[in-house]
Parts: structure tokens; sequence; C-alpha cells
């Protein structure tokens, strides 16, 4: 995946350079439960993730992209603990993809990344595998719950004080069906994105990714665009 990467990120391949330390550099919806649980093919994981006019007052820095995920290039995203964790919650995404916001006025940063499974089963093992990686502490030092309501069937988020990028940070997780899908924030600043605006992002999220998995085309966004 070609471009930019993550907005925070130093220069390289995009996303395939840009390795796992790109979500944490910029941080670290829909009903509950899953009404259809279809595998995305690789232009559906694009179609899932926000672009601009899912988004009002964010600058897009990274235009929605997926790929299928190469040997060479597991999904940066995509992080575990032991090879075994790797097994289940990496090596069998079937495709991957991110976009990427700016929000110029604070130096705020806004991430989503999407990985895709062949089954509802092989995603409800992915997310018990990440959630152990993205969930607590991994935001920051003394993170504190989020409450996201009920998008999806799973859903966790984390904010702290002090993220990697020096100011306040969140980092979330959903999953919906056959995906799993991750919301980062960050800022160099001393602004937190408040907890609705977080919980707003993740509902929009899964709904995206629960109309594609309906076969329709994401049109879900926030209010304003």
């Amino acid at each position: 995946m070609g471009g930019k990467g993550f907005v925070g990120t130093r220069g390289g391949q995009g996303l395939l350079a840009a390795g796992a330390a790109a979500v944490l550099l910029a941080g670290c919806g829909g009903g509950g439960g899953d009404a259809k649980a279809a595998a995305l093919d690789k232009g559906k994981v694009a179609s899932v993730l926000p672009d601009a006019k899912a988004v009002p007052g964010w600058r897009m820095y990274m235009k929605p992209e997926a790929q299928k995920p190469v040997p060479e290039y597991p999904p940066s995203v995509c992080v575990a603990r032991t090879k075994e964790q790797r097994e289940t919650a990496c090596n069998k995404v079937t495709s991957w993809g991110a976009s990427a916001f700016v929000r110029k006025a604070d130096a705020t940063t806004l991430n989503f990344w999407t990985l895709a499974y062949k089954d509802e089963k092989a995603a409800d093992a992915a997310y018990d595998v990440l959630i152990k990686w993205y969930g607590g502490d991994r935001v920051g030092v003394n993170a504190e719950k989020v409450d996201l309501g009920s998008p999806g069937a799973e859903r966790e988020a984390n904010r702290a004080a002090v993220g990697t990028m020096g100011g306040p940070a969140t980092i979330a997780q959903v999953r919906v069906g056959t995906t799993v899908l991750g919301i980062s924030t960050g800022t160099e600043g001393k602004s937190t994105v408040p907890d609705k605006e977080v919980k707003a992002f993740a509902a929009m999220f899964a709904e995206r990714a629960q109309q594609a998995q309906n076969g329709e085309k994401p049109s879900a966004a926030l209010p304003g665009s």
C-alpha cells in the first residue's frame, strides 16, 4: 500500500513500512450484534474505510486504500504478542486497509483501519488476540475506558492523557461480523478528542462495515457531511 501512511509517521513505504508504531503515534455505531457476516474482498474493505465525506471537519491525509496481505508485508496494524497469536490474528487476514486524517487547528490526528477475515469465527478469534495488544494501557499510562455504546458485536476503547505524540490519545477496536475495525486519535497539543466524538467515529465506522456486509455501498457518515 503506497501513499503517506498514517499521520505522524516517519517517511517510508506507506503503511507497509510504517509498522505498528504508526498506530500508536496517532493515538496510542450502528446497533449491537451483527445482522449479516459476509466476507469482504479488497474493494469492499476499501469502501468501508471512511473518506473525506464521512468525516467532515477533518482533512484527509491518506485516502482509503486496501490490499491483500503478502508474507513479506503482513498488515502493519495487526500486532500480537506471540507467534501463535500472530497466526490467529494476522496470518488469517484476507484483506486490510486504512485511511488517515488531520485537524490542522489543533494538530490532532485520526486513523481508521480494517482487518477482514474469511468468516465471523476467524474475526472473533482475531479480535480477542488484538484487544490484548490494543486494549488497556496500550494507548498510554493510566488509560481510562471510553464508553462506545453498542456498535458491532464486540468493542473496547481507552483514552490516556499522554500518548506517544505527547498529548491525549485514544485507541478503539470494534468487531463487526467478519471484520475487526480500529480507530486511533492523538495530538501534540493538549486538546483531547471528546469521548462523544470517539463514540461517533465508532458508530459510523461500524455501520459502514455492516452496510458492506449487507451487500450495500457504505454511506454512513458523521453529521455535517
